[in-house]
């Protein structure tokens, strides 16, 4: 078992912290949050220890990794205090914030020889783990495009103050709530991107950051993503990728936070589509238990750390490009 430090109980820190405790190879061991008679609560209901501060978990010889649901900006200095500290470590997405953090974050848990792991949940979707597999096998030839989108209305609950709203913990509206899942997705079948233009806009919301978000991405190896992520439209969720010789599409039957299943369709050159249901899966649990896996060295963490990075560059430039109204070069 690895003992798990959650920190940051807000809307996603909460439902980690119940998820935790159903694991077979994690166990809850504290929980953090900058409000104190939250983690107290929390803490009381789960059992486990509490603190208001992340030296808490780090200080404690009995926690072996820590769970960041923490504001985003935040993250690239606590997976180097986590990694400091001798600790694995999970964050939630974005991993970091630019380039130059996320490299900075990578030395530090290398250099400590910890483990990293990211909250991108969808690659543990099981439909989507077949349609990597797929396209890995040249089931559809030669990958030439992406097109994505993930919507949801979700937001338009929050109040107007809330961090996840404000153009400091999230550039360019809906990217680093959804925008970055299909940036990750992307770039695990294209690889490394070489360009970006990104718009966002406010257009059927009240949220003043932008609900609107329209992406185009060339990528090294010569493919394209054109993304749609929206935070005024009720849920919507799909993932398709057109090859030489056929197309593979994924969509969703509701949001992660509540899942109830998938549709896997599947066509090749001379073929009709075939599509086969997938029911519900706990995939931020799969996510977890693969960063416990790796923790206790049974088994890789199944993102490599050079795709993070490439994650983390794109969303660079993607922020760049809302930005200038131009096309960003990614570095790297």
């Amino acid at each position: 078992m690895t003992n798990i430090a959650v920190v940051g109980l807000g809307w996603w820190g909460s439902i980690i912290s119940a998820l935790i405790p159903t694991s077979s190879k994690l166990k809850l061991v504290r929980v953090i949050d900058v409000n104190p008679a939250l983690a107290e609560s929390i803490g009381r209901q789960r059992g486990v220890a509490h603190g208001s501060r992340l030296e808490d978990a780090l200080t404690d010889p009995d926690v072996h990794g820590v769970v960041l649901c923490t504001p985003h900006t935040l993250h690239c200095e606590q997976i180097q205090a986590v990694a400091r500290a001798g600790k694995h470590v999970f964050c939630e997405k974005p991993l970091c914030m630019s380039r130059a953090e996320v490299l900075l974050a990578t030395q530090a848990v290398n250099a400590a020889g910890v483990q990293l792991a990211v909250g991108h949940e969808m690659r543990f979707n099981p439909p989507m783990v077949e349609m990597m597999r797929l396209i890995e096998a040249g089931e559809i030839g030669t990958a030439l495009q992406v097109e994505a989108n993930f919507s949801q209305d979700k937001f338009l609950a929050l109040k107007s103050d809330n961090w996840r709203l404000s153009s400091k913990e999230a550039p360019a509206g809906p990217m680093t709530a959804t925008g970055i899942h299909l940036l990750d997705l992307s770039t695990g079948v294209f690889g490394e991107a070489e360009w970006a233009r990104a718009s966002a806009r406010q257009l059927g919301s009240g949220l003043t950051n932008g609900d609107t978000l329209g992406i185009m991405v060339g990528f090294r190896s010569g493919g394209h993503a054109m993304i749609s992520a929206i935070l005024a439209t009720p849920f919507y969720g799909r993932f398709a990728v057109f090859g030489s010789h056929g197309w593979i599409e994924v969509r969703d039957k509701a949001h992660p936070e509540t899942p109830k299943g998938w549709t896997l369709t599947v066509c090749k050159r001379g073929g009709e589509p075939v599509t086969t249901d997938y029911p519900a899966a706990a995939s931020v649990l799969l996510n977890l238990e693969a960063f416990g896996d790796a923790c206790a060295g049974r088994a890789p963490y199944p993102v490599p750390q050079s795709q993070m990075i490439a994650n983390i560059s794109l969303l660079d430039a993607c922020f760049r490009s809302a930005a200038s109204h131009r096309i960003e070069m990614v570095e790297g």
